[in-house]
């Protein structure tokens, strides 16, 4: 977005152009109830309530940008056509609300989206188009649709209509948690962030609002660092809706002003959050969703506010979406029990006599540790001509006293175990 546009936005009636988003999406997106996290709330030692718009029309907050920005065009752009770039859930808002216009939709996707974003968003009635490796190739694509064919080109975040829609959720939050002192909120193209510290910062300015980002998009990062947009070198985060090189000129504006502080969480933080809201909550949420609870745990340490802030925290952090397709969330269950200890994968080299495996096995019995797998092999011991065999063997396991407790076993036993995972 030029600067004149971003300065021309900036003096715009915020606290009247939030409430006409929300008058517009009222009856299309839905007033996600919050769900208070007695789980997040022990683990953290804060009040955590989660505003979950997982649970949203479409399976993400997407809807409300998309949706407000399409209903603020005449009848004259509606006839000239839609199109966007997006990762998936964006992609699925613009569908759905050009359907309900009725107007043609075609949206540039990332070749990385997964299936279920890209079959989801034709079964609105889009034509969709598979263009780059990253958002911002996509982007580039979908301009250049809007500039030859004259379509209207609808942003995933920079723009001030869209950044209103997704403020509805600050307002809210603010309706449903009136003693609310936090809201975390992932960043990706800056879009969900601004208008959530927009709605914020207009209605309730006391209320903090913290931004959240995988260590592997460190555009927000920089760009605060610089006191300017600054794109990353590259992007490299399983959370693919909001792996953005470029976050937008005007969330950036707004963010820069209205945002309180910034939180980088790890992969891990974010595959071990998708799997506790599945456990605990029953809740599908992707790794873009995710971003928001796994700095949770980190907020003491990682923003100064949030730590010398006195009295009680009482945090919301907005799960931004739940379309995630089935592969991957295997993958993540995976990935997160290794994580947390509940899934062991070691070797050991065993005497090459009949009985080793039986005693192996009767030891992991005892120790009540679960087997998954068994690869027992002579080629693969430290000497092919020691009498010996090696034994990969994985385990489900109850955290990691356990798994230090089976390894302890295994030690007394006589073997020597090595972990792999």
């Amino acid at each position: 977005m030029e600067q004149k546009d971003v300065l021309k936005a900036l003096q715009r009636d915020h606290a009247a152009e939030l409430k006409l988003a929300a008058k517009r999406l009222k009856g299309t997106a839905r007033h996600t109830e919050i769900i208070p996290s007695r789980t997040l709330s022990e683990l953290t030692g804060h009040e955590i309530l989660l505003k979950p718009e997982n649970l949203q029309v479409t399976g993400s907050f997407k809807i409300r940008g998309a949706y407000n920005k399409i209903a603020s065009l005449s009848e004259e752009q509606i006839a000239r056509g839609i199109v966007t770039a997006s990762a998936g859930n964006h992609a699925q808002g613009v569908a759905y609300a050009a359907r309900e216009r009725h107007a043609k939709a075609t949206i540039c996707m990332p070749q990385i989206t997964p299936p279920l974003k890209v079959d989801a968003t034709k079964a609105y009635g889009a034509d969709v188009v598979l263009y780059g490796d990253v958002f911002d190739e996509a982007a580039a694509h979908a301009a250049e649709l809007a500039s030859t064919q004259g379509m209207i080109y609808v942003p995933p975040f920079d723009d001030y209509e869209v950044i209103c829609g997704q403020g509805t959720i600050g307002l809210e939050i603010l309706e449903d948690v009136p003693n609310v002192t936090d809201v975390v909120v992932p960043l990706g193209g800056g879009g969900l962030g601004a208008g959530v510290a927009l709605a914020i910062k207009t209605f309730k300015p006391e209320v903090r609002v913290i931004g959240a980002i995988p260590e592997g998009s460190p555009a927000w990062k920089n760009s605060f660092a610089a006191g300017r947009v600054t794109e990353a070198d590259q992007v490299v985060t399983s959370a693919e809706g909001v792996a953005v090189k470029h976050p937008g000129d005007l969330p950036f504006a707004l963010l820069n002003e209205f945002m309180d502080d910034l939180v980088t969480v790890t992969e891990r933080d974010i595959n071990e959050m998708i799997l506790l809201m599945l456990e605990k909550h029953k809740l599908v949420i992707e790794a873009a969703g995710a971003v928001s609870l796994a700095a949770l745990e980190h907020l003491n340490l990682r923003s100064r506010k949030f730590a010398s802030a006195t009295g009680p925290h009482v945090v919301v952090p907005i799960m931004s979406g739940g379309n995630i397709d089935t592969v991957t969330m295997g993958a993540v269950i995976q990935k997160g029990m290794i994580a947390r200890g509940r899934i062991m994968n070691f070797e050991v080299e065993l005497p090459d006599t009949p009985g080793q495996l039986v005693k192996v096995a009767q030891l992991l019995a005892r120790e009540r540790a679960n087997v998954i797998a068994l690869d027992h092999d002579q080629f693969k011991a430290s000497g092919h001509y020691t009498n010996a065999v090696s034994l990969g063997v994985t385990v489900e396991t109850n955290g990691p006293d356990h798994i230090d407790h089976i390894l302890m076993a295994l030690k007394e036993t006589g073997f020597q175990p090595k972990r792999i995972y």
